[in-house]
C-alpha cells in the first residue's frame, strides 16, 4: 500500500500479510511490493460499513425529488415500489445496488430487512423467500450483510397495518420470531434483528423481539424518533417518550442500535448514552426527508457510539455521510471541528462494524477481516494534498468516485474501479429499476 490509515495516522508504504481471508501482519516500512504482492496505489482503508439500507429504496432516487412533500408522502411512493417486488426482482435490484456499495468501498452492509410475504400478506412457500434474496444478493455482489430481520406489526399505536404495510407483518411478535428463527448465517452473512418503530411493533411485544436477540447476541436495531409525529404519538398513548419507552421493555443496551435518534429529550440522551446503545447517523437520507439534524455530539459524549448508513441510497457514500455528519453540526451550531477526520472515518468504519455484529473487523491489525477500500489520491477532488493529510482528503474532499479498489476477505471485488464479479453495474441497477416502474 502506498499509504494506509492505521487508526490514528496515515503510514507509508505498508505491506498487508493475508492468510485465510483475515489480516496476518502489517509492516510498515516497505518500500517496494515483495514479489507476488499486489500493489494497492493511494490511500487504504479498513473496508466500509454501510450500518443501515433498505435495498429497495434504490429504486426511488430521484423519482421522489419532484415536486415538493413531506416524509409522510414520500412513504407513499415508497409503498408502492414496495408492492411491486418479488423475490426475483428483489434479488435483481439488492445485487445491483449492494455491487453499487462494493464500487464505493463498502465491504459490509446493515440491511433493515421487513418485505417479508407476499402482496396482502400471505407468506411465500419459503417463509423467508425475500430475506434470503438479500443473502443472495450481497454474496454475489461480493460484500457481507448483517441481514437485520424486522418486526413490523402495526400502522401506529393501537393501529392494525395497512394494505401496504401487510406485505411487512407476521401478526404477532412470536410469529415473527417464529419465522426469522430460521434463518441461517454463514462466513459472509450475520443475522440480527429490528423492531421497526415503537410505531409498528406494540409496546407489550417489544420485549420479544429483544429477547430474541438476546439469546443469540445478535446485533438489534430500531428507527427511533425520526419524526416529531412519532413522539407526540408515543407521548398520547403511553405518556413517555420513544426511547423511554423502549428502555421500559429492555430494548437499550450494548447490541442496540437505534437509526436516526434525531428528536430527542435531555433524559433520552441519557438513556441512550449510559446504556451504551449505539447512533447511526444517515445524514443524507435525513437531509433528503427533512427529518432534522440529530444531537450525534451530545449523543457521544453521553456514551453512544456513533455509525452512518446510506439508509433510503438518496446516494450512496459513505465519504459523504461521515462529511455531512460534521458540517451539519457546523451548519447547526456555528462552529467548526467537532470531530476528526480519524473519529469520522471510525465512524464509517469499526464502529459500524461493531454495530453490525462485527467488533473484530475495521481496523488494518492482525486478527482483523481482510476487508480493504482504496482511494485515489491523483484525482481531481483528491490531488494537492500531502499524503500526511490523505485522512482529511478521504473525508472533506473525496467521493465515492474515488474508490479504485474493494477488497473483502482478501478478495478483490472492485480492482482498478470496476467490480470484478459484476461487469455491468450501472446496466444492472438501470435494468432492475426499470422492471419495478413499468
Amino acid at each position: 500500500m502506498d499509504h494506509a490509515w492505521l487508526g490514528t495516522y496515515v503510514e507509508p508504504d505498508v505491506l498487508v500479510e493475508v492468510a485465510g481471508g483475515r489480516i496476518a501482519g502489517v509492516r510498515t516500512g516497505v518500500e517496494a511490493p515483495p514479489p507476488g504482492a499486489t500493489a494497492l496505489r493511494g490511500l487504504t482503508l479498513p473496508g466500509l460499513a454501510n450500518a443501515h439500507s433498505h435495498a429497495f429504496h434504490r429504486a426511488l432516487r430521484a423519482t421522489v425529488q419532484v415536486g415538493t412533500g413531506t416524509f409522510w408522502t414520500w412513504r407513499e411512493l415508497m409503498y408502492q415500489v414496495a408492492s411491486r417486488l418479488t423475490p426475483d426482482s428483489y434479488f435483481d435490484l439488492a445485487r445491483a445496488t449492494y455491487a453499487e456499495m462494493a464500487l464505493a468501498g463498502i465491504t459490509a452492509v446493515g440491511e433493515f430487512h421487513y418485505l417479508h410475504h407476499a402482496p396482502g400478506g400471505t407468506p411465500y412457500a419459503n417463509p423467508n423467500a425475500m430475506g434470503e434474496a438479500l443473502i443472495a444478493a450481497a454474496a454475489e455482489a461480493g460484500i457481507r450483510i448483517t441481514l437485520l430481520d424486522t418486526a413490523y406489526l402495526a400502522a401506529g399505536f393501537g393501529e392494525p397495518p395497512n394494505r401496504h404495510q401487510l406485505r411487512f407483518s407476521d401478526t404477532t411478535a412470536d410469529a415473527w420470531a417464529e419465522r426469522a428463527s430460521l434463518l441461517k448465517g454463514d462466513d459472509h452473512t450475520l443475522i440480527g434483528a429490528a423492531i421497526h418503530s415503537v410505531r409498528a411493533v406494540p409496546a407489550d411485544q417489544l420485549v420479544t423481539v429483544a429477547a430474541w436477540a438476546e439469546e443469540r447476541s445478535a446485533p438489534l436495531h430500531v428507527h427511533l424518533s425520526e419524526q416529531t409525529a412519532e413522539n407526540d404519538a408515543c407521548q398520547a398513548a403511553h405518556g413517555r417518550t420513544p426511547t423511554r419507552l423502549l428502555a421500559d421493555h429492555g430494548v437499550l443496551g450494548p447490541r442496540t442500535t437505534g437509526i436516526h435518534n434525531t428528536h430527542l429529550t435531555e433524559e433520552d440522551i441519557a438513556l441512550l448514552g449510559s446504556s451504551t446503545t449505539g447512533t447511526c447517523m444517515c445524514p443524507t437520507t435525513e437531509r433528503d426527508l427533512a427529518d432534522g439534524i440529530g444531537p450525534a455530539v451530545a449523543l457521544q459524549k453521553a456514551g453512544s457510539p456513533l455509525s452512518l448508513g446510506s439508509d433510503s441510497h438518496a446516494v450512496i457514500d459513505l465519504f459523504e455521510e461521515a462529511r455531512a455528519m460534521e458540517l451539519n453540526e457546523r451548519l447547526r451550531t456555528h462552529i467548526r471541528g467537532h470531530w476528526t477526520a480519524a473519529a469520522l472515518l471510525r465512524a464509517a468504519s469499526a464502529d459500524g462494524h461493531a454495530a453490525l455484529g462485527r467488533p473484530d473487523a475495521g481496523v488494518l491489525e492482525p486478527g482483523a477481516p481482510a476487508d480493504l477500500t482504496t482511494i485515489a489520491l491523483d484525482s481531481v477532488r483528491t490531488a494537492g494534498p500531502v499524503p500526511r493529510l490523505a485522512a482529511e482528503t478521504a473525508v472533506f474532499a473525496a467521493s465515492a468516485a474515488d474508490v479504485r479498489h474493494t477488497v473483502v476477505a482478501g478478495r478483490h471485488i472492485v480492482r482498478d474501479g470496476r467490480h470484478t464479479l459484476i461487469e455491468d453495474v450501472p446496466g444492472a441497477l438501470a435494468a432492475a429499476v426499470a422492471a419495478l416502474h413499468h
